[in-house]
């Protein structure tokens, strides 16, 4: 995954989009860049690897190259390093992009067959940023170029373009992920999270809509192209990456996790002493299971947030998991003998849950009854990067399917229908596997009555295998 923010000014923009660029950075671990642009210096650009630090530890120090600069774009990453700046027939441009190109290899043979070259990097391979850039370069206008990217690429791509005349912001074809305008006196914002508005004095301007275009100046902003009628934003934005109080489509990310929470509450039959969140995104959903079943919200785990990065920050999956229990402190005093409902997310391979739990059992809790706020996770992600699961016989899911029908793709709609015997067989595995009393996920009907948009809408492939379009 990954997160940018843009900023255009009639005064300097640097503070607005040091800061502004900071606020994406739980959307991503592994590279982080700015590109400013001002009369006097014109493109200035500075990439950092941020795996194991912080963005504003890399950058701070460096600001200064930036004085006078009255635009920018700024990227936190999860893939290559960004921005990157060429000059072509459409001018001198630098672009960052929040982008899963799933046929990058097919597109640079392509494109290498046309004439075409690109910069290799240390990993042996090429930037797909650098690819976006190219396909976009083929047109005789940037909206062609943009189009003809939109064309050839198979995932998603959502991108800002730094240029003289101003920002340009490209949401992905289908929505998949989400594009907002803020404005202040003097000044315009785009970022992929409204969290990155408030404390810089922005206000929600305007949601772009998928596949839209939009050029951004000091003095306002203007419709290039018209957005697509379909859109398939990811649900996994409200229920797990997106900041609590950030908003996509005008609907707020906590108020999301509580609805989910809250649903799981209403129907739930078991006994418990109070319900706790799995830090950080768990509790909001733990807040609205404590309303729907009328039991207190106490914090039995807590996260120790003054050293500890994110737990999925290092590469390796044993360095991740002791990242993950290190980062969590139990409260012994809270769950001896108690009765506990914890709430989280998803589960996705389960390492870390299996952690979790062994931890909880072993600081006195009496029983543990586990609520994943999200539906089970049957299908690998084909459109976003949200985890580092690459193909289905990751999920823990696929796995057990694997064991019951003797191949991990045999009779899923069953396993996603939550009302058959498979699917009941399947949670019922995955709940002995980690020594929980009781396992219970939410439904796709649910999760969409939660968000609001209708279905259609939404993307839920992960979890049902949709795929609209």
């Amino acid at each position: 995954m990954g997160g940018f923010f843009g900023t255009i000014s009639k005064k300097n923009c640097v503070a607005d989009l040091f800061y502004g660029t900071d606020y994406n950075s739980h959307l991503g671990t592994r590279r982080a860049g700015m590109a400013t642009y001002s009369e006097e210096k014109g493109m200035v650009r500075s990439i950092h690897n941020i795996e194991g630090s912080y963005f504003r530890s890399k950058f701070e120090d460096g600001l200064h190259k930036f004085d006078g600069a009255t635009s920018g774009i700024g990227v936190i990453s999860d893939t290559d390093a960004q921005p990157i700046i060429i000059h072509s027939h459409l001018g001198k441009m630098a672009i960052v992009t929040v982008a899963r190109i799933d046929n990058i290899v097919e597109l640079e043979a392509e494109l290498l067959g046309r004439g075409h070259h690109f910069t290799e990097l240390s990993s042996g391979k090429t930037n797909q940023t650098e690819v976006i850039a190219t396909l976009i370069n083929e047109g005789k206008t940037l909206e062609e170029g943009i189009q003809n990217m939109f064309k050839h690429i198979k995932g998603s791509c959502s991108l800002l373009i730094l240029r003289e005349d101003g920002i340009y912001a490209v949401r992905d074809k289908l929505g998949r992920s989400p594009i907002i305008i803020g404005k202040k006196d003097g000044a315009y914002a785009v970022s992929s999270e409204t969290n990155a508005f408030p404390n810089l004095d922005y206000d929600i301007d305007y949601y772009i809509g998928p596949g839209e275009i939009i050029k951004i100046t000091a003095d306002g902003w203007t419709q290039v192209r018209k957005p697509n009628d379909k859109m398939q934003v990811c649900s996994f934005f409200w229920i797990y990456f997106g900041f609590p109080c950030s908003c996509y489509e005008g609907i707020n990310v906590e108020n999301v996790r509580n609805s989910l929470g809250y649903a799981l509450g209403k129907i739930d039959d078991i006994d418990a002493d109070f319900v706790c969140g799995i830090p950080d995104s768990g509790i909001g959903h733990a807040i609205g299971y404590s309303m729907g079943k009328g039991i207190p919200y106490k914090r039995a785990i807590l996260k120790y947030t003054p050293t500890w990065p994110r737990s999925f920050t290092p590469s390796n999956q044993s360095m991740r998991s002791l990242v993950a229990k290190m980062k969590l402190l139990p409260n012994r005093e809270i769950l001896t003998d108690k009765k506990v409902v914890f709430l989280d997310d998803s589960i996705v391979r389960g390492t870390q849950l299996k952690g979790n739990v062994d931890m909880m059992y072993d600081y006195g809790a009496k029983e543990i009854h586990m609520r994943i706020a999200c539906p089970p996770m049957i299908y690998s992600c084909r459109y976003l990067n949200f985890s580092s699961t690459q193909n289905d016989l990751e999920l823990i899911t696929r796995y057990y399917i694997e064991q019951l029908e003797g191949a991990h793709d045999k009779n899923l709609p069953e396993y996603v229908d939550p009302n058959s015997d498979k699917h009941k067989q399947l949670v019922e595995l995955i709940r002995k596997r980690f020594g929980l009393t009781s396992l219970r996920f939410n439904t796709v009907d649910a999760l969409v009555k939660a968000i609001g948009l209708p279905k259609e809408k939404i993307c839920t492939h992960c979890f049902d295998g949709s795929s609209y379009f």
